[in-house]
């Protein structure tokens, strides 16, 4: 079974590092994108240029530089949200500063080329947002008095189609407005997600979305690779509540790993218990019962054909969810991923059959000791399942400055027939070494005989 790739599945966040180094932005008309056919110069509507000029005096860009130079880290997009220079963005885009504020520090810049210090005041990794504060340098600089954003009521839900408008700095050229449209919630996402017909490009994470009125409905936070116009925001009644919960909060001075690891740890208990709350579906196979989950939160795909291999045919079917947390670097966290095959070998004959069939289970690739995770640490069991033999393999790889966090692998494999077999894969991201046990136990439970098992 081929191992599958561990990406935040197909999703890009749009402030990600950018390299070249940093300058305060000039001052710059907005762009809107897409750019207009045959080399034009694009149209910006009207309600743009008026959404524009009332907002951009809370419009910033948000760049993480070295502590000891101006090289920049990365950069980003943020607004204000107080009169007192509190500022919204993303958490993947000052997570550097979050992690290591000894070797990082925040700085912004208006959209009239002014700039200064920023204080990280709390953060939702789960949701990928942070809050700051302008550093006031008691010259009557910082960001008071600019004014603030403000977010638009719950009690008036947006309509399918409506016409929004995000806004940031892409790539660090300059300060822009994106027309999209609302198309609803992000569909089998654990959380919610707005689904934004629009372009967002790195250095837009954290800029905020408006409607036609000038109230903020969303924040930038992310794009689908290899597709155009397929863009996500977070839902700005998220960020309200973290500017209501953390308007008075303490700046964060040290690394904060411990806070994250709270927030993680509340999150996988939260998604595990959901996920396992719930009952198998079934696979449709004329042999085995193999574990297929309800698709509420979790996308599946399958496909069945003939192998590479002349003579072996195989049905795949594969499941995962679309979200994953940020963490910082490369890391993501707070997902789950499973797959299985189902081989019939019969005209292989059984000695090719096992060959190739042990040769699947041997090719899974568990991990390595990284900066992030330890070794895995296996344990392999023969297990009965009602009269299914199953060999299994639990891996677990400890994450190294989130405390009781852990990556779980389970393999299975059927070993009851000379040329028939199936192989089965469970990856969880961060959970507790108890819901790594709840979870394992659960797949398990997933395999069984069908009701028409062949003799």
């Amino acid at each position: 079974m081929k191992s599958c790739l561990r990406t935040l599945l197909g999703l890009a966040f749009a402030g990600l590092a950018l390299g070249a180094a940093a300058q305060s932005p000039a001052p710059a008309a907005p762009a809107s994108a897409p750019a207009a056919q045959g080399g034009a110069a694009p149209v910006v509507s009207a309600s743009a240029r008026r959404l524009y000029e009332r907002s951009k005096g809370q419009l910033l860009q948000i760049r993480t530089l070295l502590k000891t130079q101006d090289s920049q880290a990365s950069v980003g997009s943020g607004f204000l949200v107080s009169d007192d220079g509190h500022v919204v963005t993303n958490y993947h885009v000052i997570s550097q500063f979050a992690l290591e504020p000894d070797s990082y520090r925040l700085r912004y810049a208006t959209t009239d080329g002014q700039g200064g210090a920023l204080e990280l005041l709390d953060f939702d990794a789960r949701r990928d947002l942070a809050l700051l504060r302008a550093v006031d340098d008691g010259k009557g600089g910082g960001l008071k008095g600019r004014g603030a954003l403000a977010f638009r009521p719950q009690t008036q839900p947006l309509a399918k189609g409506e016409r929004i408008y995000s806004m940031g700095n892409p790539h660090d050229v300059a300060f822009a407005v994106v027309e999209g449209n609302y198309n609803g919630l992000v569909e089998r996402s654990f959380d919610p997600l707005i689904y934004y017909a629009g372009g967002i490009n790195p250095g837009m994470s954290g800029g905020p979305v408006l409607d036609e009125d000038g109230f903020v409905v969303g924040v930038n936070v992310s794009t689908m690779l290899f597709a155009q116009q397929v863009s996500f925001l977070v839902p700005g009644e998220f960020a309200a509540a973290l500017v209501q919960r953390s308007l008075a909060a303490k700046p964060i001075r040290t690394a904060a790993w411990s806070r994250l690891r709270d927030q993680l740890t509340k999150y996988q208990d939260e998604l595990v218990t959901r996920f396992v709350a719930q009952p198998w579906e079934s696979a449709n196979h004329a042999r085995y019962r193999l574990p297929v989950p309800k698709q509420d939160f979790m996308r599946c795909w399958g496909r069945s054909t003939s192998a590479d291999t002349k003579g072996l045919d195989f049905e795949r079917s594969q499941c995962r969810m679309d979200h994953a947390i940020f963490v910082g670097g490369n890391l993501q966290t707070g997902w789950l991923d499973m797959s299985h095959e189902a081989y019939d070998g019969e005209k292989l004959g059984a000695l090719r059959f096992a060959r190739q069939y042990s040769g699947s289970f041997r090719n899974e690739r568990l991990g390595s000791s990284d900066k992030s995770r330890t070794a895995p640490h296996c344990k392999e069991q023969f297990v009965d399942r009602a009269g299914l033999p199953l060999r299994a393999v639990v891996c677990l790889r400890a994450y190294r400055k989130l405390e009781g966090l852990h990556d779980v692998s389970i393999l299975v494999t059927t070993v009851d027939a000379a040329t028939q077999g199936a192989l089965g894969r469970f990856d969880a991201r961060g959970v507790s070494f108890d819901n790594a046990l709840k979870l394992a136990a659960h797949y398990l439970e997933g395999f069984a005989w069908t009701s028409t098992k062949a003799k």
